[in-house]
């Protein structure tokens, strides 16, 4: 049974839930059926496309930071209509669906935490998709083998049920002050009006990073001109589909997308795709749930961290990595020096090895949640830790008596991923990482959307060695995420912060690094998302090109590390309380996000 459940934070217990540019890398994945680390290790599912000039805001009573402007100036708009947080989130998700098409959409998934101020409670909202309930281990098998990744990511295969609408409406309902239909006005009139294609959006178009792109009509003629030209920078580009779409939404509730002629559109397009047909059903619209989870909580210092539990994986290992290093004195450790990084990336190594072992969908296999962040094997699992040498690939654990015997997970995360982060002037606020997967998804496109495609964050192989893999498909299960969406409170219980990224599975790095500078620095925010990054998924250690990051590069190479020196495409988005009770903003400046407050 899936039970609704809210925590309280609570300091006198540990609250815990039981249960590249593609083309680049396009010849190298035509060649390996399957999956393999080095597949994993090379592809990003955004190329970088550049950095922007971003700079922090602050406001006394309310906040908004979003990956696009207009998606920022819609969640204000409905905060200085009066609307709460949750209301907030459905105007940017609907904004994010026009002018970050590649990114999220309602043709996607998201994960949400929500801090309800009044009630001082934190709920976990579940929208991730599903498989189809025709769908079984052998999804992406032809002929007896796994299909190469390249082969089942495009096409109607890989489209799982969508399930960010669904979630917002459940959270709406329960946290909202405005009505439904008043939510979708801004994204309806900028559908309709259109929107210039920025900077962003058309290198992502031009990069091939998806090889689909140009693949269906709906696509290809959303996407370039007329003569097969990617749509440039400037270019007015209308959706009056999408308004359509979206306008039926605000009128009929999410039964228009789960139930009514939408779901008839996007069962039709995603089974009679000739080339790639997926299994999508009505019957799998038609019965989609979101769930309310228990968020995953756990002391750090004088502060409590919160994040989502699985199907992610994000929540679990992020806190793995930071309760391996709380007694390892971070705090007294310059950011930018080799020994602070060398320990990040040896406690990422532990925390990714326990990762693709052990977490999947808790609804389908037994994850052992609190064996992994019991404090008696976090003790144990940080002596492993060695300040001065790299430990190389580190192998799972065992945080648990009963034997699971399950091989390790051998799929490559990519999801095309937005986070977006909100804070109402009832103190009510929202950290929301919302995605289709890869970069524009599986490039089938109905009533002006993208679909995703999630059901490629399934393991292809569900059995390795004779011992099953946890992330393999089955039928409506929910695929294993690496989004973290996280929140922070103080030793008083009050929220403190929010935060969260794109990036793949480098996303887990991305946010337990900006928590570590923020929890054990004086750094400003945005300085903090701004941050050089270093990575480490049990693999190599990537350094960010262009960045300070690369001077580390001898000293780690000493300490025994393999590198790579490449583009690490964040997106952070947050906000954190100053100590005058003012709220500060951090907008990633790898991406075009803004933030906007009263």
């Amino acid at each position: 049974m899936r039970k609704k459940s809210s925590i309280k934070p609570n300091f006198s217990k540990v609250s815990l839930p039981r249960s590249l540019i593609f083309s680049c890398f396009l010849t190298l994945l035509l060649t390996i059926s399957g999956y393999s680390t080095a597949v994993e290790e090379d592809l990003a599912p955004e190329t970088a496309t550049g950095l922007q000039q971003s700079s922090s805001t602050t406001s006394q009573n309310a906040m908004v930071v979003t990956a696009h402007p207009l998606a920022t100036q819609a969640g204000m708009n409905v905060l200085n209509d009066g609307g709460s947080a949750a209301d907030a989130a459905v105007a940017i998700q609907a904004m994010l669906t026009l002018v970050e098409p590649q990114s999220s959409g309602i043709g996607g998934g998201a994960f949400m935490l929500y801090w309800d101020q009044a009630k001082q409670q934190l709920k976990a909202f579940d929208g991730r998709e599903t498989a189809p309930a025709k769908a079984n281990h052998q999804l992406f098998y032809k002929q007896g083998q796994p299909m190469k990744w390249v082969d089942a990511m495009v096409g109607g295969r890989s489209v799982g049920v969508p399930g960010v609408l669904k979630m917002l409406e459940s959270a709406q309902q329960q946290h909202g002050k405005l009505p439904w239909q008043n939510l979708f006005s801004d994204a309806i009139t900028q559908s309709e009006t259109g929107f210039e294609i920025g900077p962003r959006l058309h290198k992502l178009i031009a990069s091939g990073i998806n090889p689909g792109l140009n693949r269906y009509k709906e696509a290809q003629n959303y996407f370039y001109t007329a003569d097969g030209s990617p749509l440039p920078v400037g270019f007015l580009r209308k959706n009056p589909e999408l308004a359509d779409s979206l306008t039926l939404i605000a009128k009929q509730g999410t039964k228009a997308f789960y139930k009514g002629a939408l779901a008839q559109k996007i069962t039709e397009k995603v089974t009679n795709i000739a080339d790639n047909p997926g299994l999508l059903s009505l019957s799998d619209l038609n019965n989609y749930r979101s769930v309310e989870r228990e968020a995953i909580c756990l002391p750090y210092r004088k502060y409590k961290v919160c994040g989502f539990p699985p199907p992610t994986s994000g929540g679990v290992t992020v806190l793995q990595i930071l309760k391996l290093l709380e007694d390892k004195q971070m705090d007294r450790l310059d950011p930018n020096c080799a020994n602070f990084n060398h320990l990040f990336t040896q406690a990422s190594r532990l925390a990714f090895a326990d990762r693709n072992r052990y977490l999947a969908d808790s609804d389908f296999v037994y994850v052992p949640t609190l064996e992994l962040l019991n404090p008696t094997y976090i003790k144990h699992r940080s002596k492993l830790l060695n300040p001065n040498l790299d430990i190389g690939t580190a192998k799972p654990g065992n945080p648990t008596s009963i034997s699971l015997h399950q091989a390790d997970d051998m799929s490559p995360e990519l999801p095309s991923t937005s986070h977006f982060s909100v804070v109402d002037q009832w103190g009510n606020a929202v950290s929301m990482t919302t995605s289709i997967e890869m970069a524009f998804g599986s490039t089938v496109m109905v009533g002006g959307f993208l679909l995703n495609n999630q059901l490629t964050d399934f393991s292809f192989k569900g059995v390795y060695k004779g011992r099953v893999i946890a992330n393999r498909v089955q039928p409506r299960k929910r695929p294993r995420s690496s989004m973290s969406p996280f929140m922070v409170f103080d030793e008083k219980g009050e929220l403190y912060a929010a935060i969260g990224s794109p990036g793949g599975s480098r996303i887990i790095n991305y946010v337990a690094q900006s928590l570590l500078l923020m929890l054990n620095t004086d750094m400003p925010l945005q300085e903090v998302v701004n941050h050089a990054h270093i990575s480490n998924r049990n693999g190599l250690t990537e350094l960010e090109a262009g960045t300070n990051a690369e001077s580390l590069q001898e000293q780690l190479q000493s300490m025994g590390h393999s590198l790579k020196i490449r583009d690490l495409n964040s997106g952070l988005h947050g906000f954190r309380r100053l100590p005058n009770g003012s709220w500060e903003s951090g907008v990633d400046n790898r991406r075009e996000g803004q933030a906007l407050g009263y």
